[in-house]
């Protein structure tokens, strides 16, 4: 009974890193408007599993949906795309 389910993932930009073990990702979609026909810009915060702390806030990161890890963290931070570019 060893049955493989995707789990979703995410790419999105780290917003705040101020928590030990814990990043706010921000994910942005673009959707259509259903009656004015344009593309609009819907965004969600989701707390992601950051062990090691390798995330900061402005890094480009992808995120996975996992097992409930607290109370309002169920995604893990699986691989860091791009680092943020320090002005």
């Amino acid at each position: 009974m060893s049955e493989t389910t995707n789990k979703r993932t995410l790419i999105g930009r780290v917003v705040s890193d101020k928590m030990d073990k814990t990043v706010t990702v921000l994910v942005e979609r673009r959707v259509k408007h259903p009656m004015y026909d344009k593309i609009i810009v819907r965004s969600q915060k989701y707390h992601a599993h950051n062990e090691g702390n390798e995330a900061k806030a402005g890094d480009l990161v992808e995120i996975q949906e996992g097992r409930p890890i607290s109370k309002t963290k169920a995604w893990s931070v699986t691989k860091l795309l791009e680092k943020a570019v320090a002005i």
